[in-house]
């Protein structure tokens, strides 16, 4: 992970730097003051990749000795188990028709956005409530 966040690191920078350059450079061209959205855009997106690169940096002091920072590692270092997930699981179905008509909603019509939101709304508690029934049950 530590060279995964050297990269988010790099990428941080190098937006940061771009948006400040975009600024000036725009700043010259527009008649009232820099464009606000492209600047805002490239200097948020630099905010994203710091934000993800603290993440991995904290992840490195927690797990140290990652098979992806060894440059001796072999691909079965890294076997094992990745995750707990759900095999015959219908709530993602639900979520992503929910979503589906949430964005049709706001082409062709507001009241299809809310029920789009209502259907995504107990698709994604349903899925994230999953395995909080029977004995896991709290």
């Amino acid at each position: 992970m530590k060279s995964t966040a050297r990269i988010f690191y790099i990428l941080s920078a190098f937006f940061v730097v771009v948006g400040i350059a975009y600024g000036i450079i725009t700043g010259r061209n527009e008649p009232m003051g820099i464009e606000p959205v492209g600047f805002a855009a490239i200097l948020g997106a630099g905010g994203l990749a710091l934000m993800i690169a603290i993440y991995l940096s904290m992840n490195v002091k927690a797990h140290p000795d990652r098979p992806e920072d060894n440059l001796h590692a072999e691909v079965e270092d890294e076997a094992g188990v990745q995750g707990s997930f759900a095999p015959y699981s219908w709530w993602p179905l639900w979520a992503a028709a929910g979503a589906a008509l949430c964005f049709l909603g706001v082409a062709a019509g507001w009241w299809i956005f809310a029920l789009g939101f209502i259907l995504a709304f107990f698709g994604i508690i349903g899925w994230v409530l999953e395995f909080s029934t029977g004995q896991h049950q709290h």
